[in-house]
């Protein structure tokens, strides 16, 4: 009887994982080992797929001799990855920027919630239409963020003038970040922040008062290694998201220019598979990705984990 009860038991839990594990297996497993396979061969879509072996990770990851000098078969697959890098150079500043909203929001105001709501607004809004409305604020001939510039120049008795924003090699990148740093800080990182906050005990704090500890000794002793957890997770998000993301900023607002300055790894798969149709080239794109990822979180759990106080 036992046995009968702890199978029913056994069927009873397979049948209500049933349509999650067919949903993982239909619309992640299968399209995931099918890139992996695809990343082997030379295909276009519209002809038969044909093996290459390794021959599109060469081309990807290579090297040529070219004058008696070395040169990387694909140029474009660095700077783009150097692009994906450099625009996460943002996510330590997003970071503290959500903690320290998270701080100021855990305090017992009046209308908090009301704040709180508005903080959180920008990461809710459609994405394309927050690309359309950056659009409008960086234009360089009426956008807002140039005629702020003009008129503090003209409050200062300065002629100022403003940057082309995305039109700028040295300005494009800067310009998304500062979009995605409106964008993030009021997001799941300020939630997350909020909710390790909220879960210090106040005892400490009142030990540490009665210790005569300020608010910054407060802050180093007590708050940082608390919320340590939720710092190492976010951090380890956001390094994988950085990694994956940039497509809608540079298909919506740049269209990867200029000169591919705004061109991400996400956005060059997007261009080798769909427009190039590429698609054993996008795989081995896709599949180095992933392991620059899978590098980038080993070490992260290897050497980050030390840092975390339970």
């Amino acid at each position: 009887m036992a046995l009968k009860a702890r199978t029913k038991e056994t069927l009873a839990a397979y049948l209500f994982l049933s349509p999650n594990l067919i949903g993982f297996m239909i619309f992640t497993f299968l399209p995931v080992f099918a890139s992996l396979l695809l990343s082997f061969y030379k295909w276009d879509i519209t002809t038969t797929p044909k093996f290459v072996g390794v021959h599109n990770f060469i081309d990807l990851l290579g090297f040529h001799s070219e004058g008696g000098r070395l040169i990387v078969n694909d140029p474009k697959f660095w700077q783009y990855l150097w692009n994906t890098a450099f625009m996460m150079f943002s996510i330590p500043i997003c970071m503290m920027a959500s903690l320290g909203l998270a701080i100021a929001l855990n305090r017992k105001v009046k209308g908090e919630s009301v704040f709180r709501t508005l903080f959180f607004l920008p990461s809710i809004c459609p994405g394309v239409a927050v690309a359309i409305l950056w659009l409008w604020i960086f234009n360089p001939d009426y956008g807002m963020l140039n005629n702020i510039i003009y008129w503090i120049g003209k409050f200062l008795g300065f002629n100022i003038p403003g940057p082309l924003w995305l039109n700028s090699l040295g300005w494009a990148k800067p310009s998304l970040m500062l979009m995605n740093f409106w964008i993030s800080i009021g997001g799941m990182n300020m939630i997350l922040y909020l909710a390790a906050l909220q879960g210090i005990p106040r005892d400490f704090y009142e030990a540490a008062e009665i210790d005569g500890a300020n608010g910054w000794q407060k802050f180093w002793a007590i708050t940082w290694p608390q919320i340590s957890p939720t710092t190492f997770f976010i951090f380890l998000m956001s390094i994988i998201g950085g990694f994956q993301g940039g497509f809608m900023q540079a298909y919506i607002m740049t269209g990867g220019g200029p000169g591919g300055a705004t061109t991400t790894i996400e956005y060059y798969i997007f261009n080798n598979l769909y427009t190039w149709q590429n698609v054993g080239y996008a795989s081995a794109i896709a599949w180095s990705l992933f392991v620059v990822i899978f590098l980038f979180s080993l070490v992260n759990w290897r050497y980050g984990g030390k840092l975390i106080h339970y």
